[in-house]
């Protein structure tokens, strides 16, 4: 990777913008009382993992990168923590294309971290 890709390219990137749309359409089907609660967790935890992969990308070193690509893996734990809460308060909510999403995420980001770190050199 290089510092011309565009964020926007990375196809993990793409898939937390769609984990972060579908969590906000997910969100709605809570009841009122959890706008400021749960909700609003989960949607700050969704758009969270983009975000920090977005920032991550524009900063000046591979290093930095990483350190936000493992904030935003972070933010995987913290929405599957709330999702399986929600999902035992309100087992009528369909969180699976959530969960799909999530899942996929939280494969695609430590295998762009080892990819980003430098191979160790062959001696010959």
């Amino acid at each position: 990777m290089n510092n011309k890709t565009s964020f926007k390219e990375l196809v993990v990137w793409q898939k937390g913008v769609e984990l972060a749309k579908e969590m906000y359409r997910t969100a709605q089907l809570l009841p009122n009382h959890e706008l400021f609660g749960l909700r609003s967790q989960m949607c700050r935890a969704a758009v969270s993992i983009p975000s920090n992969i977005a920032e991550g990308q524009k900063r000046k070193t591979m290093k930095d990168f990483e350190q936000f690509l493992r904030i935003a893996y972070g933010s995987t734990a913290e929405l599957e923590t709330q999702i399986i809460i929600a999902e035992s308060v309100y087992p009528d909510i369909s969180f699976s294309r959530t969960k799909e999403l999530l899942e996929e995420i939280q494969r695609m980001i430590p295998a762009l971290i080892r990819k980003l770190q430098p191979s160790p050199a062959i001696n010959y």
